[in-house]
């Protein structure tokens, strides 16, 4: 029976082309960490997340220096053990942030191991709900500097001509009317018969303001409101969505099945967007995927489609992969040998083994901090 052989992380250091804002931050660059485990068979499986705008190289110590002599010589398919020793043995130094992320990748790169030595696809592995493809919305709408709302419109629009049927864009920076005037336009391109996503992140600190915005927001038809408040203000989530006719949704950077809970409980969101590069790994996203089920409530993960593409296939009560249709934002693509194929508004599923891609090595090299180790 196989074994872990080795478990090395790789820090990325990637600037934007374009200076982009949100709603209460401005970012110039990002930070990944990448992981990859090698059993003595010679497979190996790929992790990776997002580590943010500064401090990038603390996940990569909790991969090296935390969760990697834990696992040398053990079995690379005893995943739930794994994902509980790790969990226990960082306690202390971590149950979110980039410890709980440092996990997530190395998580990941098991479930992806062990696809790949069996020749499936990890959607298939998991046990796929879907057929050959799931629903995708574009990701986008950011803030830019001189970006009018006709841009807006513009930006909007020709994701539609590419085919998609939902898009989403942020909220949150502007005032009242400036707020307005951005979705207005952009309702009023595309129809009253595409999706229209919000994405506030965490762009305001009390429920009246809230639903000052909210109420503008209406009349616009959006399908939801993402992020309205920090991730620990779940009560703020639960007196909003009781207030506001649009669907709250949230949960990108929360983290564990218990948090999770406590947010379902207090009816906080019906949409939850768990990112299983944020929550602890493929191994806990199921866990919290399984337990929104029992509450009747959806999934639509935020951020990396390569690796959600396969969650969304596997899982019933998933519904949207969030799509990035570039590289200026989720610029991790320019880190993989392939992208995903748009059909329709759907993408496809992939159907090589493991998640379907590898790290491309001239990117490492350009981008990369130290190499592997």
């Amino acid at each position: 029976m196989a074994k872990i052989k080795s478990v090395e992380a790789l820090t990325i250091r990637m600037p934007l082309d374009k200076v982009t804002s949100f709603a209460r931050r401005t970012v110039h660059e990002r930070f990944y960490t990448l992981t990859r485990v090698t059993t003595d068979d010679g497979q190996h499986g790929i992790g990776f997340c997002y580590v943010g705008n500064a401090g990038g190289e603390i996940a990569s110590l909790a991969v090296r220096e935390l969760f990697a002599p834990l696992l040398i010589g053990e079995d690379p398919h005893r995943t739930e053990g794994l994902w509980t020793e790790m969990y226990q043995h960082a306690i202390l130094q971590g149950r979110a942030g980039s410890v709980l992320r440092a996990l997530s990748t190395i998580d990941i790169a098991l479930w992806d191991r062990n696809a790949r030595a069996v020749g499936l696809s990890l959607a298939r592995y998991l046990g796929t709900s879907a057929r050959d493809a799931v629903p995708a919305y574009a990701s986008g709408g950011y803030y830019l500097e001189g970006k009018t709302p006709a841009m807006l419109a513009e930006e909007c629009v020709g994701r539609v001509h590419q085919g998609y049927k939902a898009v989403k864009i942020k909220v949150g920076r502007l005032d009242l009317a400036g707020e307005e005037a951005r979705i207005k336009a952009v309702r009023e391109a595309i129809g009253p018969n595409i999706l229209l996503m919000l994405d506030a992140n965490n762009a305001w600190s009390d429920v009246p303001t809230a639903l000052a915005f909210c109420r503008r927001y209406e009349p616009y038809d959006p399908y939801w409101i993402e992020e309205p408040f920090s991730p620990d203000e779940i009560d703020s989530h639960a007196r909003l969505a009781e207030r506001t006719p649009i669907t709250v949704a949230t949960g990108e950077i929360e983290v564990g099945r218990w948090r999770f809970k406590e947010l379902l409980d207090k009816k906080g969101a019906e949409i939850l967007q768990t990112d299983a590069a944020v929550c602890g790994g493929i191994s806990e996203w199921r866990r919290i995927a399984a337990l929104a089920a029992g509450y009747g409530v959806t999934v639509a993960p935020h951020w990396f489609h390569d690796l959600h593409v396969h969650l969304v296939a596997a899982t019933p009560n998933a519904t949207f992969v969030e799509h990035f249709p570039d590289d200026q934002v989720l610029n991790f693509r320019r880190l993989i040998d392939r992208q995903l194929e748009l059909v329709d508004g759907s993408l496809k599923v992939p159907t090589e083994p493991g998640l379907g891609f590898e790290f491309d090595p001239a990117a490492l090299a350009r981008y990369g901090l130290g190499g592997w180790r």
